[in-house]
């Protein structure tokens, strides 16, 4: 796949669009971008056949715009209000743009509950490919109106990575403001490589990504690293590239490299250890031994009451926790058997001993294998 995009061989593509390319770095939505955007979009999905779905941020900032705000709104009920405003116009301009093509929109409002939740994440799922069946072009965007701190999924890279993995898309193309990822900084570093294509998931591209490149977004390089990994998980490669190059879309769809080009090389997660691998709050962490993570990890096996050592926060029977080796790294996450007081009874004891110390015995193990996954 050298010097070659995956986005000329894939059918299905999860497009994200940032704020800042949007709204032309916060003065409005730039209806002449957006035009470009859209007519690459029709052309991939009328002559390529490509089914595409949209990430698209920018309701915040358009709301900034229309409110009349200078910087980001930190105080939460004042981001959601401007996310209401912003949503509205950002819906109609997309509308707008893509009925000039005969195609027809549809809005789809996301927020962490809808993937934490299994009846909602299949239901998310079911509504995007009838939609995509259709020939519909969803629109997918956090729901900021509502979502909290507890419920938020961070930024619209990992919204993007995500909903690349719920519908099975074979690649996520990020356009950002940035040509792609560089070994270093290029803002304070001139002689700063481009990385052209590595690995998702190589932990050497993490150290080379630095923070939050604008203002008016959430996510930085680095998220755009994380969600390239993500989306890796469900063998979906990722392109980050310009929004401004000229016809980036149709170039990529062609065959071109542009910009960064994460290759999907570890082993597909099923569509169970998807769901679990896209949660993003955990209600607890068991502590395993050496032995514990060495057979969960390289063996594939449950987690035994007999190798923890110690938990952290409170659970039900049910809910998601995650499972740390002794450096408090994550190694695994899955659906607990137990709650938090009776697993704090049958720590470092056998199966055997589940019914002798809490009276009763729901399953030999804390996490079957099925209900996990590693990290």
């Amino acid at each position: 796949m050298k010097n070659n995009s995956f986005v000329k061989n894939s059918s299905r593509l999860v497009i994200k669009i940032g704020s800042s390319l949007l709204t032309n770095d916060g003065q409005g939505l730039d209806r002449n971008a957006i035009s470009q955007w859209v007519e690459q979009m029709v052309r991939l999905n009328k002559e390529t056949n490509k089914t595409l779905l949209l990430v698209s941020s920018g309701a915040v900032a358009q709301g900034m715009k229309r409110l009349g705000l200078t910087e980001r709104p930190r105080e939460l009920p004042l981001l959601q209000a401007a996310a209401a405003v912003g949503q509205m116009g950002l819906a109609q301009m997309w509308e707008s743009c893509f009925s000039e093509h005969g195609l027809t929109t549809a809005q789809v409002l996301l927020t962490h509950e809808d993937f934490a939740d299994r009846t909602r994440y299949l239901n998310a799922r079911s509504t995007l490919l009838t939609l995509i069946d259709m020939n519909v072009i969803p629109i997918i965007n956090e729901n900021d109106t509502v979502a909290t701190d507890e419920i938020r999924l961070g930024d619209n890279d990992t919204l993007g990575a995500l909903v690349a993995g719920l519908v099975d898309a074979e690649g996520l193309i990020i356009l950002t403001d940035q040509t792609g990822l560089f070994n270093k900084d290029p803002r304070h570093n001139p002689d700063a490589i481009l990385i052209h294509e590595a690995t998702a998931g190589d932990s050497t591209l993490e150290s080379m990504a630095g923070g939050a490149g604008s203002s008016l977004g959430k996510g930085g390089m680095l998220t755009k690293v994380l969600a390239a990994k993500r989306a890796a998980t469900r063998g979906a490669h990722t392109a980050i590239v310009s929004g401004r190059e000229s016809n980036v879309l149709y170039r990529l769809a062609q065959g071109e490299l542009i910009g960064t080009q994460l290759i999907a090389n570890t082993q597909k997660l099923n569509a169970k250890q998807h769901w679990l691998a896209s949660q993003l709050q955990v209600k607890g962490q068991l502590v395993l031994d050496e032995g514990a993570v060495l057979a969960v990890v390289k063996e594939g096996k449950s987690v035994l009451p007999i190798g923890v050592k110690s938990l952290r926060g409170h659970f039900n029977r049910g809910e998601l926790v995650a499972c740390l080796n002794q450096q408090n790294q994550e190694i695994a996450r899955g659906l607990i058997n137990y709650n938090s007081q009776e697993t704090q009874q049958i720590l470092g004891k056998t199966s055997d001993q589940i019914e002798s110390t809490l009276g009763f015995v729901s399953d030999e193990e804390l996490i079957h294998r099925d209900n996990l996954v590693c990290s």
